[in-house]
């Protein structure tokens, strides 16, 4: 019986001092608060998605315990921004306390939507004030967001909460670049139909949504080349919709570009696909040409840039870099040929445990195992990344697996002697090897930036490709020179030097 009173006494003891730990004696704040910014900016949201949480740092640098008589936004209940003070979410607070040489953290949020402010503008500079007490006193820190405007698309109805599959209207079936589009859930392009998207199109896709192109239709993204790097004013990009500095490089933002078993004649072409789960996936190769991919870059993918499972695609100036597996997979056979590609991966953002290429005649769902041929094509490609091993075969009985490098800079580097004697790992065979430089460094501009250009006369890959007929551009438009080709996406270019 003691020992449960000295209990509850050390709870009495514990709850009386935390209910009085903000009982202390404060005089008024009197203008001298400091921030640690002047201004909050929100970055740039699109219109009625809501933005992330930003903060702000509120120091009381004077001797004293202070309270704040009243922190509020200065359009009061009509402001589009959200606070939290102190740990309580509102729009305006009274009497907040901040002991001497100490500080409070204020964090901001907002949903905007552009309609309310303008029905012609594509994008609309909204601001309010945080305003500190509200007397002679008064200090201010304002709020700045962009809102941007755009084609929402998604489905009419929720099932159980969850976003539906839903078809594209025919209205909805030609892209264009007047303002950007924003996905849920995963539209599906109706059934023998073409979508098209035109140059300077920028598609955002919301967490876990996509594109599919289903049985008998077709997309076609037809970019073209910019003439502003920075910009890429008519490149076409798929990204994720969140449109903070944060998540500029943060994979698996959204789902996939799913290119389904009957799907053909689909094109990308000046192209860049981002930080999604996987870039594109194609399905089935039902012997018409099933995509093409020309002048596209797929980047920072959480599995894969490129799966194609049987596919059928030609590529030419590909890039592929930094996947959660595989950059490129290819499996259960298909049909491949892909020329001045630049496949690599140099992930940072954890453990990986496939090559750059995996190229597979199989697949093994639960007890079976199905096979199909494969023919595989590389001509002029790099295939590198940061492990020693950056390709891969997986080739079961019951189908052919056909391969071939021409002219291309691999890694393969082979340290236990593993797979000597796997005829497909015969680098002496010129029915699957041909012309390769192994195991030399590409010098990429930045890999780990996704700058994935090589250097004139330093890289290997400068100037020891082969002379592909008829020629065609580099991934910058940049003409290749007669004679030896450069090997991969990028002609060699003089890199800039500091300063």
């Amino acid at each position: 019986m003691k020992n449960i009173l000295i209990i509850i006494s050390s709870l009495i003891l514990i709850i009386s001092l935390g209910s009085c730990r903000k009982d202390f004696d404060t005089s008024v704040s009197s203008g001298n608060l400091a921030f640690s910014k002047e201004t909050v900016y929100l970055d740039t949201v699109f219109t009625n998605i809501g933005s992330s949480s930003y903060n702000l740092k509120v120091y009381n640098n004077s001797g004293d315990d202070i309270h704040i008589p009243t922190i509020s936004l200065e359009n009061g209940n009509a402001s589009k921004y959200r606070l939290m003070v102190d740990g309580i979410a509102g729009q305006s607070f009274e009497n907040i306390q901040i002991k001497a040489k100490d500080s409070i953290y204020i964090f901001v949020e907002t949903t905007i939507d552009i309609l309310d402010y303008t029905t012609t503008a594509t994008e609309f500079l909204y601001t309010d004030n945080i305003l500190f007490d509200a007397n002679s006193f008064t200090q201010k820190v304002a709020l700045v967001t962009l809102v941007k405007n755009a084609n929402m698309i998604f489905p009419s109805a929720l099932n159980d909460g969850e976003l539906n599959n839903f078809d594209l209207t025919l209205s909805q079936l030609n892209w264009t670049n007047t303002v950007p589009y924003v996905i849920y859930g995963f539209p599906s392009v109706p059934a023998c139909e073409t979508l098209i998207i035109q140059e300077g199109t920028r598609i955002h896709f919301h967490r876990d949504a996509g594109l599919i192109v289903p049985d008998c239709a077709t997309i076609i993204a037809d970019g073209d080349v910019s003439t502003d790097p920075d910009l890429l004013e008519k490149e076409i990009i798929f990204e994720g919709d969140r449109l903070e500095p944060l998540y500029s490089d943060i994979p698996g933002q959204w789902g996939t570009i799913w290119l389904q078993e009957g799907s053909t004649n689909n094109i990308f072409d000046h192209v860049t696909i981002k930080n999604g789960t996987i870039g594109i996936r194609s399905d089935g190769n039902d012997g018409d040409l099933t995509t093409t991919i020309t002048n596209t870059q797929l980047y920072n993918h959480a599995v894969n840039g490129i799966f194609a499972f049987n596919g059928n695609i030609e590529g030419k100036n590909i890039v592929v870099g930094n996947c959660g597996q595989a950059s490129v997979s290819l499996s259960l056979g298909g049909t491949y040929d892909f020329q001045h590609c630049t496949f690599t991966n140099y992930w940072s953002s954890g453990f990986r445990s496939f090559p750059t290429l995996l190229m597979s005649n199989s697949l093994t769902t639960s007890d079976t195992l199905f096979v199909s041929q494969l023919d595989a094509t590389f001509t002029n490609c790099i295939v590198y990344g940061n492990e020693n091993l950056e390709f891969s075969f997986l080739k079961e009985t019951g189908a052919d697996l056909n391969c071939k490098f021409t002219n291309c800079l691999l890694r393969f580097n082979d340290t236990s002697n593993q797979f000597s004697t796997n005829p497909l790992y015969d680098f002496n065979d010129v029915t699957l090897y041909e012309g390769n430089i192994f195991n030399e460094t590409p010098l990429f501009l930045d890999a780990n930036n996704n700058q994935f250009q090589i250097e004139e006369g330093t890289s290997p890959a400068d100037n020891t490709g082969f002379e592909i007929t008829p020629s065609f551009n580099d991934l910058l438009n940049t003409v290749r020179t007669t004679g030896n080709y450069d090997i991969g996406a990028y002609q060699a270019s003089v890199f800039p030097t500091d300063g």
